[in-house]
């Protein structure tokens, strides 16, 4: 069966090397509206999103956590995933599934992109990679920061992964086990 969703999983991959080229402002519109578009508990839009394509903030994001985070000091786009904690208490996985729509808008548009968690994470010795994020970009104490969608035109090129090798082992039918 044909599927516009599992063709663009199919071939979706984590980038982390990206072009020196600037994401278009058309495509950032799209991915915007993609974003705000991402269905949530109760109607109540706990999310906020913040685009990054100042390259001293994004260089500067690139240092939020001890690792996995430097590809954001190359990317051309960023977008910072938070959300009011108040407005929701199912505010992070409102947040990944809006992380997610991202990435497969992304995709569609020919762009790479690459999830840093930054929720839970540490920046260093003693502080967060949150409340590195937080004081950099200036949000509120009532928000929380998930993750950071690092975003570009891909300089590397990675298969899809083979269906023979996914794990649907991990797949139940009406009974775990069954």
């Amino acid at each position: 069966m044909q599927s516009a969703v599992l063709d663009l999983l199919r071939k979706r991959r984590s980038i982390r090397q990206f072009l020196p080229r600037a994401v278009e402002p058309g495509k950032i519109e799209t991915l915007i509206e993609a974003a705000v578009r991402t269905p949530t508990s109760r109607g109540r839009n706990p999310w906020e999103f913040i685009i990054v394509n100042d390259q001293n903030l994004l260089r500067k994001l690139g240092d939020a956590k001890q690792n996995g985070s430097a590809l954001l000091s190359k990317a051309p786009l960023a977008i910072v995933v938070a959300a009011d904690t108040h407005k929701s208490d199912v505010w992070t996985e409102d947040c990944s599934i809006a992380a997610m729509v991202i990435q497969l808008a992304a995709e569609e548009l020919g762009l790479g992109s690459c999830w840093v968690q930054i929720r839970l994470r540490p920046h260093d010795a003693i502080s967060s990679a949150e409340g590195f994020v937080k004081e950099l970009l200036g949000l509120p104490d009532t928000h929380a920061v998930e993750c950071v969608i690092g975003i570009g035109y891909p300089a590397e090129k990675k298969p899809g992964h083979l269906t023979e090798n996914l794990p649907f082992g991990h797949v139940h039918r009406n009974t775990f086990g069954g």
